[in-house]
């Protein structure tokens, strides 16, 4: 069996016996030597090398994605019979750990202060000499209301830093309940809990159910104090209704790691709209041992197994 394994991330992988792998070049065509391939690792593929793979790898079994969102997978049009796998879990620390930064950064506003830093300009905080966890901005996590909007592995470990920190956290998901100790409520509940929220926390996948669901009623719901996160998919926020609640200043700003359009254009109104935090899309760019999810469903797929983290097409 040939398993091929992207060039953009260095992999090193203990294979059984009649496993062979080689690294294939992420941004070039699949030589013809390697066409043989019934399993391949994806990871930082363009979209148009993606669109390419099931014509070049007609005998595909199999596809490790490292990421935890497949969509751009699931659009590059492999069969039905080709079992698609995700890397959920493999972004858990990295994604909650930038999306702490990115809170963090916007309540102690880091942002403006990098900017000052960069003037020689000595400026005072907007928050010096007032009451601590003062209730008119976002100024702690200490006593915040964290509504965080996909409650997966990445939410409850993130749900867990922000209780450290004093934060009280509220999931959101498909199905209400406890989960890891946490209130989770469904979307249907959000007009009930997004008007007590101090940050609104984005994890959602792009699917067409969330197509732009972060719009401008959603935004309508959270007060003027609230800010929104992003670390999600762009696809999931109304680019245009945040930028129109942020001029209107009806949320106080906005921390996004994902956007619409990659990389976000220079003509986008979101870099120069009014308190908001940009990062390039790199919350998740280190999954973490992923080698153990590659040998795990590797040895899975070789005894007839079912595979971890399959993607439901």
């Amino acid at each position: 069996m040939k398993l091929l394994l992207p060039s953009s991330i260095t992999l090193s992988l203990d294979t059984p016996d009649g496993v062979h792998t080689h690294v294939y070049d992420t941004h070039a065509p699949i030589p013809a030597e390697h066409a043989d391939a019934e399993a391949v690792v994806v990871w930082a593929n363009p979209g148009d090398r993606l669109a390419a793979m099931p014509a070049e790898l007609p005998r595909l079994r199999w596809i490790q994605a490292l990421m935890a969102g497949t969509d751009k997978v699931e659009e590059a049009g492999f069969r039905d019979d080709v079992v698609l796998c995700s890397g959920s879990g493999l972004h858990d620390a990295p994604v909650a750990e930038h999306t702490l930064a990115l809170l963090l950064a916007a309540a102690r506003r880091l942002d403006r202060a990098v900017r000052a830093q960069a003037e020689s300009a000595w400026h005072a905080s907007d928050d010096a000499n007032k009451p601590f966890g003062a209730t008119e901005r976002l100024s702690t996590l200490t006593g915040a209301h964290v509504v965080i909007w996909g409650f997966g592995g990445i939410g409850t470990r993130l749900a867990g830093y922000l209780t450290a920190l004093g934060a009280q956290v509220t999931g959101v998901a498909t199905s209400a309940g406890d989960r890891n100790g946490y209130p989770v409520v469904t979307p249907a509940d959000l007009p009930a809990v997004l008007p007590t929220a101090d940050v609104l926390v984005n994890i959602l996948p792009a699917t067409p159910a969330t197509a732009k669901v972060v719009d401008a009623e959603v935004l309508d719901l959270l007060p003027d104090r609230a800010w929104l996160v992003n670390v999600g998919r762009g696809a999931t926020v109304d680019e245009d209704a945040l930028v129109a609640a942020l001029e209107a200043g009806t949320v106080a700003g906005a921390a996004l790691d994902v956007f619409d359009t990659e990389p976000l254009p220079a003509s986008s109104p979101l870099w120069t709209a009014p308190n908001v935090i940009i990062t390039p899309h790199s919350a998740g760019g280190r999954p973490e041992a992923p080698e153990r999810l590659i040998s795990t469903n590797l040895q899975r797929l070789l005894s007839g197994e079912e595979l971890l983290n399959v993607v439901q097409r």
